[in-house]
């Protein structure tokens, strides 16, 4: 199944600042939901473990996240994949830009993904949903970690 999803968050901080922690294994990892263990790996990219729940599927995804098209301090494009076990599987990626607006940082998102699995079988609205929230509290969870 496919999944589309994009939005902006305006964070009260320098691109510099906010860049810096987009690429801060500690402060992703506080910020992101479920998230057990993230470590950063030689060739630009994180291996991480999160725990979610998505409806009445429950699992624990182990996962490999790359960064490229770097461009500091405007973006780049993250990519990556998780396994599940029974629960399914997810992969995709999502560009990020920051801009300068209103004496702080505009950050956009854009995200496609492919899911699989008994995750996939739970439909459309239910993971939409679900996405939603947790970039909801990954973004909240960012813009304290941004503002200090």
């Amino acid at each position: 199944m496919a999944m589309t999803m994009n939005g902006e968050v305006q964070l009260a901080a320098s691109r510099e600042a906010v860049w810096a922690k987009l690429n801060d294994p500690e402060v992703l990892k506080a910020c992101i939901p479920g998230c057990e263990e993230l470590e950063k790996t030689e060739d630009n990219g994180f291996r991480a473990t999160a725990k979610m729940k998505v409806g009445p599927v429950s699992a624990r995804f182990k996962g490999k996240v790359m960064l490229s098209d770097l461009d500091p301090p405007n973006g780049y494009k993250i990519s990556g994949e998780g396994e599940g076990g029974v629960a399914g599987f997810a992969k995709g990626g999502a560009t990020v830009a920051l801009t300068e607006k209103d004496g702080g940082t505009l950050l956009s998102y854009n995200v496609e993904a492919q899911i699989g699995g008994k995750l996939a079988q739970l439909g459309q609205r239910l993971i939409n949903g679900a996405a939603k929230k947790l970039a909801d509290e990954f973004f909240t969870n960012f813009g304290k970690a941004v503002q200090g």
